[in-house]
């Protein structure tokens, strides 16, 4: 037996089909999207799995309801916190309030006003911290002894990784015959649960990350074998600056196939492209995988020359707009 095939990771296709089916009722199923004037561009059947369009608009309200209605009426009696720059926060304010619970979020001061109004719009209850990781989980860690709440982490987290898995299970039912999916990479909860997800179903297939320079961690990790984390990151890609943890790390050291990094003038030019051709504004976070897929990196690279087919998964489209709406006052 092959050394991974032993190893046991943080989901797997039967927690990823429950998963499913717990929150199917709660969820949208994303439509996907084509453009043959972007297949041009790309020179592959590029199809666009639309998380832009979710509850929440973006992939984290999957993974959010999961933990949500995975844990016990006494486990949550107190509520859920957790600590987010933005879709994981307004994610988990909205499963709260399905369920009738309190939820704190700890938002870095640095936080786009679009994610933190969607917060507010879902009721959850804000605490600041300052623009660190360290600081997020600090003060996640102070609320959660002061309230009593179950802390439900954005991404190192089995309830989570489990629930983004359901976008596997969508994709591959929609356009069956894809070979390739790019996923944007932050701190792994969704390239996890898509690569445990699609290689189960489909064993054949390729799953490629795609990361911005300015906070490329990941590439990082998976060239050095080990968890690397950044001192600082500096991306316009505000949902992509989390580092990998003990549970995702193991399936992108194993699983995923290969790591794209593009820097923030592709990101933008990305999401220039969907918004003028595909006609969806979408945030830089989503636009990263059209950003990799367009990129000399994944276009020299002959590993990728017969996978014609590739899925991209547009993670969110919380974009703060408000520059565009000033310029027309």
């Amino acid at each position: 037996m092959d050394e991974k095939d032993q190893i046991t990771y943080a989901a797997d296709i039967v927690s990823i089909k429950e998963a499913h089916r717990r929150i199917g009722p709660y969820i949208h199923r994303t439509p996907v999207l084509t453009s043959g004037s972007l297949d041009s561009l790309a020179g592959k059947q590029l199809f666009f799995k639309c998380e832009c369009f979710q509850k929440g608009g973006a992939f984290k309200i999957r993974g959010a309801t999961n933990a949500v209605l995975s844990l016990e009426d006494d486990q949550v009696a107190k509520g859920v916190v957790t600590h987010s720059s933005g879709n994981h926060a307004a994610a988990l304010s909205l499963a709260a309030k399905l369920r009738g619970i309190p939820a704190y979020i700890v938002i870095p001061k640095n936080a786009p006003k679009c994610k933190v109004d969607n917060v507010k719009r879902y009721g959850g209850q804000i605490i600041w911290s300052e623009t660190t990781v360290q600081s997020r989980e600090a003060v996640a860690s102070k609320v959660q002894q002061e309230t009593g709440a179950v802390l439900v982490h954005p991404f190192n987290d089995k309830r989570i990784i489990s629930g983004q898995g359901t976008i596997s299970l969508e994709l591959l039912e929609q356009i069956p015959e894809i070979d390739l999916i790019i996923v944007p990479i932050s701190g792994g909860g969704l390239i996890s649960g898509v690569t445990l997800g699609a290689k189960a179903i489909k064993p054949s297939i390729r799953i490629v990350a795609a990361e911005p320079k300015g906070a490329d961690d990941a590439a990082q990790s998976k060239a050095a074998g080990r968890i690397v984390t950044l001192p600082h990151t500096n991306t316009i890609a505000d949902g992509l600056r989390a580092f990998l943890g003990d549970l995702t790390w193991p399936v992108v050291r194993d699983l995923v196939d290969d790591i794209i990094t593009v820097d923030d003038r592709e990101i933008v030019e990305a999401m220039k492209l969907c918004y003028e051709i595909l006609k969806v504004a979408i945030e830089p976070s989503g636009a990263i995988g059209l950003a990799a897929v367009l990129s000399n990196q994944f276009r020299n690279n002959a590993a990728w020359k017969n996978c014609n087919k590739v899925g991209i998964i547009i993670s969110g489209g919380n974009l703060d707009l408000n520059v565009l709406w000033e310029s027309f006052s």
